[in-house]
């Protein structure tokens, strides 16, 4: 059986980072930076390796930066190149035309209403949702490994960690069933 092809995904980034804080207060959690790069780098590289072609960020009071972050920047290109400075370092930021596509959640009403207000740009395709508070990391990544999953069985395939009994409140609760592998089919 042939299945859609992934090919949008889903950011629901329109949230305060208030775990964060107080280094969320004046920055998106999402642009905190690992190592060189921010945390929204990683999500968006990681979607690219798994072959998604449109980004979708939902997005909040606030956030602008997370978009601006993909977009070109003119004047600081210039001043480089000017400079005689290699663009290099700017390549994994700049966003191909098309690729990423900003939606504005008006409250935060949580992660469900977040991806609810993506409908009319995902459709009826399906499309995978990245937490980029999330940071995995594997070779290849676990997007990559998620979309060959559902490649292979079809269905819904979620990602899924294992967390302290008293911290299931804030990330939620899983059954797995069967074990293939690393994939567990849906449980009870």
């Amino acid at each position: 059986m042939t299945r859609a092809r992934i090919r949008k995904a889903v950011f629901p980034v329109a949230g305060l980072g208030t775990r964060l804080l107080p280094a969320t207060k004046t920055m998106p959690k999402e642009m905190l930076t690992v190592v060189d790069r921010p945390l929204i780098q990683y999500a968006v590289d990681e979607a690219r390796e798994a072959g998604i072609e449109q980004m979708i960020f939902v997005t909040g009071r606030g956030k602008s930066s997370l978009v601006d972050y993909f977009d070109m920047g003119f004047e600081l290109e210039a001043t480089m190149n000017k400079a005689g400075k290699s663009l290099d370092p700017l390549s994994a930021s700049r966003s191909n035309f098309g690729e990423i596509v900003s939606i504005r959640q008006q409250q935060p009403l949580g992660l469900g209403h977040a991806v609810w207000c993506a409908r009319h740009v995902v459709g009826d395709e399906p499309f995978a949702v990245l937490l980029p508070d999330d940071l995995m990391v594997g070779q290849p990544g676990a997007l990559k490994q998620m979309v060959a999953a559902y490649e292979e069985f079809g269905g819904n395939v979620i990602c899924a960690q294992e967390v302290p009994a008293d911290k299931t409140g804030s990330y939620g609760i899983i059954t797995p069933g069967a074990v293939s592998g690393r994939a567990f089919a849906a449980g009870s």
